[in-house]
């Protein structure tokens, strides 16, 4: 048995791959399930080794978490100084790439590679920052938990109930140079987070109950192993390509279903679905066309592609090879991809070809190395099925238009009238080549069928005209039988290989024509601008390769499905229902699918990366030119492409909506400055009139009085909305420094109504603050002010006479809520998170005051407080906005000290 040969555009490709990495740092990844297992031990420790080989090593990031021995194991390794960026009015400390590039060491140390980065650093994510470095030729070591991974992050969540933010691509992870396993049992874990080595104690004990509990550590190392070992398989597939490995190496448990034309292929795939499970292996199903079976009914087809779907339900990679040998394409698949059992179904010689050597020992010839299983089929069927295929495949071979074979007759006939002034030159050997050439001719224009009569009818002719005794049939001489058979044999086995390469020939048309067809479109898709271009270049496509009409339905903002194009004469009628169905389940529906076949109209989902994009109704001229496997998966690209195409303007649009945004949010920080800034000397100027007016003499009295307050009211209205026109810019710009103190929340909710009150006369304030309330480190100025446009708001959405509550508690171990509540009419449906947008009201019209700046402020001041604030519906009308704050730990206190907590009173 000998060995593949490597392919020579594979090994060209590995060439150029190799040039590109030359010059790329390395990057090495220390991967663990949880944190805890040693992973930054295991890299500094592969450090230390390094630097005592001469190399220069340098720590970028290190995360020790307070932890000694890590600490240790860092010394004589020089640290990179970190990059102070301002966030929030503090500066932190974070990793500076530029710094790492201008020092260009031959290592350097970055820990947590799923890390985010502090606003305003160079990277949004950190493995950002490793890419930069590989780029710039500098060798990386990293570390990573699996919970990490894009991938798995669901899956972790699902198990452990804890969902992270802080994630990596996995085709990171996957690029990796090398990948180092660090392994550790659950309960040396456990025993390590009780000794502190994992997290300080409060923490541990707080882990113990949550994350680190023993069912949790046994999942997340199964899920690290695994995919450790997925990575590893991977590895090995390709060094195999590369080295032109011919023989399976059996390290894995994989499947590979033959799905046939015959009535029981279902079973073989139904049987690979069990093994697979079984032994949890990945198991590939795929179809091989012959030259034989080109002639397939359409049922029969049916059948195929229905199988083939069957197999991609129940979890297979599918394929649809072409071949003249089934059992070499088979083979080939199944080294290329490492399988090492191969499922066919059962087959019988027959009484009528005991030559026939069945599928599966034809493999098991070829291929010792690889198990290969029978699967039981119904003898009956099975019977039938190769009776019709004995008969009807074989004379289908033969089927070929009448013109055919009165062409090949008159070829024949040709190649007689050129021979008879050559029969006096030349010997009937070299006569009989130029009959040969004829049937040559034959079979390379015009297929088997007129080859074979032309086989017949030029042994026939040379006998009849050329062979003594001429123009008789009657040979002299014996040999000329030899003669005879050889020709006939000849150009029989000419037309048969030579319809082979006929039928090679066409199926590597068909390929060229489609990838052409898609390297076009994908071309035009490239440079389309809007979606009425895409919408055009995919019925242009339609229309070429499936005779169809095409309509594509995306999704708007509210995910209902709309027209990618306005309305026109010769568009798809389509039905919204089963439109709306596909793209809800993300599966096709309609025409030559499960899901109401009845339908003319396929609807095939635009699945993309990111998301689905919509559907795309397509309405064939004929439905059979939808069901060969080539044509759903030219289908399925088709729709891929289309989908890649739409999501790559909606970012487009996002991009250039963002930048619109930020430079629109520039230029209103600028002008509410400095409106805010012009307007508060003529309001203070204005309410120091109106005080004095109040006082001269001699005194206003009656309507004038009136008219005096109502001036005063508007006054202090206009100075809130001009002093939140001012904390909104000065929060934009991040100019505001929070002075951070231990007080009672108090003092702060009293000293709020008191600067308020004269807006409460015609409400009822209720104060609801629990006895046991801890002190807060806040900014009780900016508190206050939180608390105050809360209540103002209150009040300008109450009833006179309506009920507001202000309240405080301890929600948890590390929060406490501030809470205020009024009986308003509530909030608007779906404007929960909204309304905290800046410049953003209840109602767009109304009688009731105000820019929608006060909730956005107090968001941000809160948020710059490291804590959150929600907005609910309270039942029976209302709504309740709450805000929760970080608790922290007081500084101890004397023990005498009281602190007077509040009660619950009117006002």
């Amino acid at each position: 048995m000998s060995e593949a040969r490597p392919d020579p555009e594979r090994f060209l490709e590995k060439i150029r791959e190799e040039e590109a990495l030359a010059t790329r740092g390395k990057l090495k990844i220390f991967f663990g399930a949880c944190a805890g297992v040693g992973k930054t031990c295991a890299m500094l420790s592969a450090a230390q080794l390094q630097r005592k080989q001469g190399r220069d090593v340098v720590i970028g990031v290190l995360e020790t978490h307070g932890r000694r021995e890590t600490a240790a194991l860092a010394e004589g390794l020089e640290h990179l100084p970190p990059e102070g960026i301002v966030y929030r009015d503090k500066v932190l400390d974070e990793f500076s790439v530029a710094a790492a590039i201008a020092r260009k060491p031959a290592l350097i140390l970055i820990d947590e590679l799923a890390h985010s980065n502090v606003p305003g650093s160079r990277h949004r994510k950190r493995w950002q920052d490793v890419e930069e470095l590989l780029g710039a030729g500098i060798d990386v070591y990293s570390t990573i938990n699996v919970q990490h991974l894009e991938s798995l992050n669901d899956v972790v969540g699902g198990i452990t109930g804890i969902r992270v933010n802080e994630t990596v691509p996995d085709h990171v992870f996957d690029a990796a140079d090398e990948v180092v396993l660090v392994d550790l049992p659950p309960d040396e874990l456990l025993q390590r987070l009780s000794e502190g080595k994992v997290y300080i104690p409060a923490q541990a004990a707080q882990a113990a109950k949550s994350f680190f509990r023993k069912g949790n550590l046994i999942a997340l190392r199964e899920l690290a192993l695994r995919r450790t070992a997925d990575r590893v398989d991977h590895q090995m597939i390709q060094y195999r390509r590369d080295q032109a490995v011919f023989p399976v190496w059996q390290t894995q448990e994989s499947v590979l279903a033959c799905v046939g034309p015959g009535p029981d292929a279902d079973r073989i795939v139904r049987s690979a679905a069990r093994i697979a499970k079984k032994f949890d292996a990945q198991w590939h199903a795929v179809y091989i066309e012959t030259p034989r079976l080109q002639s397939l009914s359409p049922e029969r087809r049916q059948r195929i592609l229905k199988n083939l779907s069957l197999a991609r339900e129940m979890g297979a990679q599918t394929a649809v090879l072409s071949g003249n040998d089934a059992a070499e394409s088979i083979l080939e698949y199944a080294r290329d991809r490492n399988l090492s059992r191969i499922l066919v179904g059962r087959q019988t010689t027959g009484r009528w070809r005991p030559w026939y050597r069945p599928l599966a020992d034809r493999i098991s010839q070829k291929a010792p190395d690889l198990e290969v299983t029978m699967v039981a089929t119904d003898a009956a069927g099975t019977r039938a099925e190769q009776a019709a295929d004995s008969g009807g495949s074989f004379w289908s071979q033969f089927r070929a238009p009448w013109q055919s074979y009165a062409m090949g007759v008159l070829i024949c006939g040709a190649a007689a009238l050129i021979a008879l002034p050559l029969h006096s030159i030349f010997d009937l050997a070299n006569i009989a080549m130029l009959f040969l050439l004829a049937v040559l001719l034959v079979a390379v224009r015009y297929g088997l069928g007129p080859s074979v009569l032309a086989s017949f009818l030029n042994v026939a002719t040379f006998d009849f005209f050329y062979v003594p005794p001429r123009f008789s049939f009657v040979v002299s001489d014996v040999q000329y039988l030899l003669t005879f058979v050889v020709m006939l044999v000849v150009g029989l086995v000419t037309a048969r290989l030579t319809n082979g390469l006929r039928y090679q020939a066409r199926v590597a048309n068909r390929r060229e024509h489609r990838v052409h067809a898609l390297y076009e479109m994908s071309r035009d898709l490239s440079g389309a601008l809007a979606t009425n271009q895409i919408a055009t270049i995919a019925r242009q496509f339609a229309n070429i390769e499936f005779k169809s009409k095409v309509r594509l339905l995306l999704i708007d903002d509210d995910d209902h499905l709309m027209d990618a194009e306005s309305q026109g004469q010769d568009q798809t009628p389509v039905d919204m229902g089963i439109a709306r169905w596909a793209f809800d389940h993300d599966c096709p529906a309609g025409c030559g699918t499960d899901t109401l076949p009845a339908s003319p109209i396929l609807y095939v989902p635009l699945r993309a990366p990111m998301r689905t994009r919509g559907v795309m109704a397509l309405e064939p001229s004929s439905p059979q030119r939808l069901t060969s496997p080539e044509q759903q998966q030219l289908l399925d690209t088709f729709a891929r492409l289309i989908a890649i195409s739409l999501e790559r303007l909606h970012y487009v649009d996002v991009a250039q909506s963002t930048t619109l945004q930020i430079e629109s949010e520039r230029l209103r920080n600028s002008l509410l400055s400095a409106i805010s800034h012009d307007l508060r000397t003529p309001l203070a100027a204005l309410a120091g009139l109106t005080d004095t007016f109040a006082i001269a003499e001699p005194r206003p009295a009656g309507q004038q009085v009136e008219l005096l307050q109502s001036v005063r009211e508007e006054l202090v209205h206009m100075t809130s909305l001009v002093n939140n026109l001012l904390d909104m810019a000065r929060l934009q710009s991040g100019t505001v420094a929070l002075n951070l103190q231990w007080l009672p929340m108090e003092e702060v909710v009293g000293s709020a109504l008191r600067s308020v009150h004269s807006l409460l006369y015609r409400h009822r304030v209720k104060t609801e603050i629990a006895e046991d309330l801890p002190l807060v480190e806040i900014d009780a100025i900016l508190i206050e002010r939180v608390l105050s446009n809360l209540i103002e708001n209150a009040v300008k959405y109450s009833p006179p006479g309506g009920a507001i509550t202000i309240g405080a508690a301890v929600a948890s171990s590390t929060a406490l809520e501030l809470w205020v509540e009024d009986e308003g009419p509530g909030l608007p449906p779906g404007k929960s998170e909204t309304i905290f947008n800046k410049f953003e009201r209840g109602s767009k019209e109304t009688a009731i005051p105000g820019v929608g700046l006060g909730l956005t402020i107090c968001r941000s001041i809160i948020q710059a407080h490291g804590g959150s604030i929600r907005a609910e519906a309270v039942r029976g009308g209302g709504a309740r906005f709450v805000v929760s704050l970080v608790r922290g730990t007081p500084p101890a206190m004397d023990s005498g000290a009281d602190l007077h907590q509040g009660e619950s009173s009117n006002v």
